[in-house]
């Protein structure tokens, strides 16, 4: 990887684990394309005394065979020891190796005996050790089912998990630095915060010239990838993809997704909870609802790529042939506002504990009936209520006033009973020097830029 960005808390861990003369059994999970083999090989690179081994779909034996071959690399007695996982752990052991085996299911697909064999052997040997092992995944729900659940045998001996999420926009932001806030967005809210996407950016160019080249063009190195993945994951994919189009058309609530998707209603959350167990769909709910009784829930796309694909590729394919070059100008520039939008809103409600000074008990949007907020975050001294506006038009009072008669709608049973409501407007095109007159003397308005989102976000 050219440019490693930011993980600088999970090196920090990796090493902390690496250092210690107790055993560690660490395991790193998380959706693909995120660069977890690029963080484990970044953690042993001055390590003399690790092993990695990147596990392929192949035969057990062979994967035996392959994995005999590294190790003996880095440690040549293990030459002599018997061609068996639990024997070549325990020889690491005794040599307080550090053991990285990645896309650990590769292995469990062959063996599914496996986990209980690492398992054994840890008990019996290994924890007594100095050694450090390393099971990383990018399948979660094989990882989540054989290693992590509460049934698997791997359960309890693990020191630490990291669980890999995406960069945030600011880290993305490190790979197209000469991109203005406008376009640092706009190109976060396509290629979300996956290193691997994100280093298909030539930072050179124009951003639509990138949209174009690495996504629209047949030749793009990210034309296929949402297929690609999609057709690994899953069976059946169409159906799937159904379902996502759907959703990257606005479609947000069962019926509506069903609707759109032409499928059963009785059979949909089948089909969103497989989509949201690869991390590809979220479901949402008013930020002052319970998570576990509410029934509003709404869903989403969680990945950015995915979104754009699915809107703008996914049965537009010949389209885009035809267009060729002029793809980007024709189908995207006229809808980008309106595509970044809602990922817009996602970034203003990550932004806000750095830009107010409040504890946070949570944010996220809010909606009943009619009315809808953006952005609400809940705390002790009261609410914070925001409108987020990506669009061409500096924004006036009158979108204030909307705010705050919106606001005046929510109800929260555990927020203070006086506590006041602070409005908080996010806009890409500026305000009207009457609402600035207006923020400049009400202690309860306050005004973000974009430049303000690039600064704060923490998790994207």
């Amino acid at each position: 990887m050219e440019n490693f960005v930011d993980r600088d808390v999970e090196l920090d861990q990796l090493t902390d684990c690496y250092e210690s003369e107790t055993a560690d059994f660490v395991v790193i999970y998380g959706r693909r394309r995120l660069g977890k083999s690029e963080l484990v090989r970044q953690s042993i690179a001055d390590c003399d005394d690790a092993v990695y081994y990147q596990a392929v779909e192949s035969t057990a034996q062979n994967q035996l065979e392959r994995f005999v071959d590294t190790a003996t690399a880095q440690f040549p007695s293990l030459g002599n020891v018997r061609r068996d996982w639990e024997i070549l752990l325990e020889a690491l052991g005794e040599e307080d190796a550090i053991v990285v085996i990645d896309e650990f299911p590769f292995l469990i697909n062959e063996d599914e005996s496996l986990p209980s064999r690492v398992q054994r052997v840890w008990d019996m040997a290994l924890q007594e050790t100095g050694m450090t092992l390393v099971l990383v995944g990018s399948s979660i729900s094989v990882m989540e089912d054989k290693v992590l659940s509460g049934s698997a045998p791997l359960y309890g001996r693990r020191t630490a998990t990291i669980d890999l999420k995406p960069l945030s926009v600011d880290d993305a932001h490190q790979f197209f630095p000469k991109y203005d806030s406008e376009t640092a967005i706009a190109a976060w809210s396509i290629y979300g915060g996956t290193p691997y996407y994100l280093q298909t950016i030539d930072p050179d160019q124009q951003f639509g010239t990138n949209v174009q080249q690495t996504i629209l063009s047949e030749r793009g190195l990210l034309y296929s990838e949402p297929e690609f993945l999609l057709r690994t994951e899953l069976r059946q994919p169409n159906t799937y993809f159904s379902i996502l189009r759907a959703l990257a058309h606005g479609r947000r609530t069962p019926s509506e997704i069903a609707g759109m998707a032409g499928v059963e209603s009785g059979s949909l959350s089948t089909y969103l909870q497989k989509l949201r167990r690869l991390r590809l769909v979220e479901r949402h709910i008013p930020v002052t609802e319970s998570p576990t009784s509410s029934k509003r829930g709404r869903y989403r796309i969680a990945a950015p790529l995915f979104r754009f694909w699915f809107r703008f590729v996914h049965g537009n394919q010949d389209q885009l042939r035809m267009l060729d070059d002029d793809a980007y100008d024709e189908l995207v520039a006229p809808e980008l506002a309106d595509y970044v939008s809602p990922l817009f809103e996602r970034l203003c409600q990550r932004a806000l504990p750095g830009l107010i000074d409040r504890q946070f008990r949570d944010i996220g949007q809010w909606w009943f009936k009619e009315h809808e907020l953006d952005v609400l975050g809940l705390t002790d001294e009261g609410l914070v209520a925001g409108e987020c506006k990506f669009t061409s038009q500096p924004v006036s009072e009158g979108v204030l006033a909307a705010l705050e008669r919106t606001a005046s709608e929510v109800r929260w049973s555990e927020g203070p009973a006086d506590g006041e409501t602070l409005y908080v407007l996010f806009s890409r095109s500026g305000y009207t020097t009457d609402l600035e007159r207006v923020a400049d003397t009400r202690a309860d308005v306050q005004l973000f830029e974009l430049s303000d989102l690039l600064n704060t976000d923490t998790n994207a």
